[in-house]
């Protein structure tokens, strides 16, 4: 098995003539996936379909229709994130102003277009793309975190202030005065600090939502990300020890946008590759399979070959804190944790194992309007796709 990991960008370049759109691909296809478009209306129906994983916007100018100013300052209003770049053969010192200042441009670049010119500003777009993307997944981390603990946190902290308040009402039923006003004390103490909690919660959540959140729950400059980019990164910024990563391989059998809390699900798939690795200490052989299957249902499955899990202990993984790491410090919240963040969006958390035979962790995924990067699209005229 290969790694058939995709590109992490793509560039989407828009000119009414063929050829150029053809050099353009043929310039960069080594570097990026490259969609192409020979409209303004062409490029918004391909952002519509790829948004999620395009990073840069190339555009002429000079275009029937729609003009490369008018596509600039929609995507710019729809696509924040997406980096524009126009492209134009006229020296218009107006219109370059105007485009500019109301299609928010980072670079211009002048008719004919020399290739390594042409790498050389895409390499500095990519720079600004990621650094936008990262501000952002990390306001978006918060509000989702914060998002997943006041509701995992606000049932039991009414529950408790619920029986505070039975407490406090039922005590004088049951003890003498004195042991009435201790119990009382306690009753109005815990009621009191789990309201401070629940307000405490609501009130900090809220401020980050407002501040930091709001424009995720817009809709505008939410970043869709794909399956493989989180396991791109994961695969990138975990602390591997020794040689774990080689024993790692990627298998993509169709991509998809991960539309809910990407971040926690990016939490839930650190932790079962935590999980995974320390399985498989010790093994002769180990080896370690993350699985991407897009469809009607998607999937990322995490496959080890390791010793394999107990049916007693599995039975109760996702319910009970059992760990089969107590000795490394294991507590057995993790994969409790990690289910009921699948379960908030609607999705799930499957575990198939036997001793001697390895263990597979499924993370299901709602149904969703994702599209499978097939072979045929390759051979679209317009939108199409381009690599090596």
């Amino acid at each position: 098995m290969i790694d058939t990991m995709q590109p992490p960008f793509s560039i989407l370049f828009v000119d009414d003539d063929e050829m150029s759109r053809n050099h353009f691909a043929r310039a960069i296809r080594e570097d990026y996936f490259v969609h192409v478009a020979h409209s303004a209306d062409a490029a918004i129906a391909v952002l519509r379909e790829y948004g999620a994983e395009i990073a840069v916007l190339v555009t002429d100018f000079r275009m029937p229709g729609r003009d490369g100013d008018d596509l600039l300052r929609q995507v710019a209003q729809e696509y924040p994130q997406i980096v524009r770049i126009l492209v134009t053969a006229y020296a218009d010192k107006d219109m370059l102003l105007q485009t500019v200042n109301t299609g928010d441009i980072f670079r211009i670049l002048e008719k004919p277009l020399r290739t390594e010119s042409v790498r050389e500003v895409l390499k500095l777009a990519i720079a600004r793309y990621t650094e936008r993307e990262t501000r952002q997944q990390q306001l978006l981390a918060m509000d989702e975190t914060l998002a997943f603990l006041a509701h995992e946190l606000n049932t039991p902290l009414a529950a408790i202030s619920l029986f505070a308040q039975t407490i406090e009402s039922d005590v004088a039923e049951q003890y003498d005065p004195e042991r009435q006003r201790e119990i009382g004390h306690a009753a109005t103490s815990m009621l009191n600090n789990a309201q401070y909690c629940l307000t405490l919660i609501s009130s900090f959540w809220a401020t980050v939502h407002k501040s930091g959140g709001q424009q995720s729950a817009s809709g505008s400059g939410l970043r869709e990300v794909k399956a493989t980019r989180l396991i791109a990164t994961l695969l990138d910024t975990y602390p591997f020890a020794g040689s774990q990563r080689d024993w790692i391989q990627v298998d993509v059998r169709g991509d998809f946008v991960v539309r809910a809390m990407p971040n926690c699900v990016a939490l839930v798939l650190s932790s079962l590759l935590s999980n995974a690795l320390r399985a498989l200490d010790g093994s002769t052989a180990p080896s370690l399979r993350l699985e991407v299957a897009g469809g009607p249902e998607p999937e990322i499955r995490v496959r080890d070959n390791g010793p394999g899990i107990a049916p007693e202990i599995k039975a109760r993984l996702l319910l009970d804190p059992v760990t089969t790491h107590a000795g490394a410090g294991g507590h057995g919240m993790g994969m409790i944790f990690c289910n009921r963040i699948m379960q908030s969006f609607g999705g799930s958390l499957r575990i198939e194992s036997a001793l001697g035979a390895g263990t597979t962790v499924t993370m299901g995924f709602p149904s969703s309007r994702s599209r499978m990067h097939t072979a045929h699209d390759k051979a679209a005229p317009d939108g199409q796709m381009v690599w090596k």
